[in-house]
């Protein structure tokens, strides 16, 4: 009866010493993580407010889709500019081979930027893919301003530290000529930037039917007379 009763006591010791454990409520469950859509349109036709042209110095045009859903506010940013005309003349001014193509400074430095407010980071899940197109910034994480580089091969060292907004979806044999250097000696320019919607085919209207002229009176008498 004594070993029954200490081995009684000694499980209801236990279950004394593990109850409050168990009686702890359990973690709030984790928010949900939102899924950012991961297809990116090739068709320019597509959302074409969310296309732009660079029509380089090199003679090729790359065009590139912005996708509000990764950072809307950088997409904003690139369209505000492109509109503004800010990347006309602009040059490549890092190009590193097997790593990326970069540009967007008008000082062809590296250091510049557009008179607009630096941007906060919008790190986001999008893998650095060939063509990926992602904006330049300091040390500082909000410091992005009007640079962006465009990947050559898969960087993934670069995910949630760099703002991934968009993709190449054309022309990516004209990014791979881009000239190399840092500065390249003798730099691609972006001849042009514009959006797809100033590109899009303005409908034709067809000229006014030209009608006869009336006839008098007289012209008629004298057509019946001859």
């Amino acid at each position: 009866m004594m070993i029954v009763s200490r081995i009684a006591l000694f499980f209801l010791g236990l279950s004394l010493a593990v109850s409050p454990a168990l009686a702890k409520k359990a973690p709030p469950p984790l928010a949900p993580v939102s899924v950012l859509p991961t297809v990116v349109n090739p068709d320019p036709s597509v959302a074409p407010e969310n296309v732009v042209y660079l029509d380089l110095s090199n003679g090729g045009r790359v065009t590139l889709r912005l996708m509000p859903e990764w950072a809307p506010n950088h997409v904003e940013r690139v369209k505000t500019l492109v509109h503004q005309g800010f990347y006309n003349g602009i040059i490549f001014h890092r190009v590193i081979d097997g790593f990326m193509a970069q540009t967007g400074d008008p000082t062809g430095t590296g250091g510049g930027g557009s008179q607009l407010p630096d941007l906060k980071a919008e790190f986001n899940s999008m893998p650095h893919l060939r063509g990926s197109l992602s904006m330049a910034r300091t040390d500082a994480p909000d410091s992005a301003n009007s640079q962006f580089f465009i990947v050559f091969y898969p960087r993934f060292a670069l995910d949630r530290k760099y703002t991934n907004f968009g993709r190449v979806i054309g022309g990516m044999d004209v990014v791979d000529s881009i000239e190399r250097g840092e500065p390249p000696e003798r730099p691609t320019k972006i001849i042009q930037a514009s959006m797809a919607t100033d590109n899009l085919a303005r409908p034709v209207i067809a000229p006014p039917a030209v009608l006869p002229t009336a006839i008098t009176a007289d012209q008629l008498s004298n057509s019946k007379s001859n």
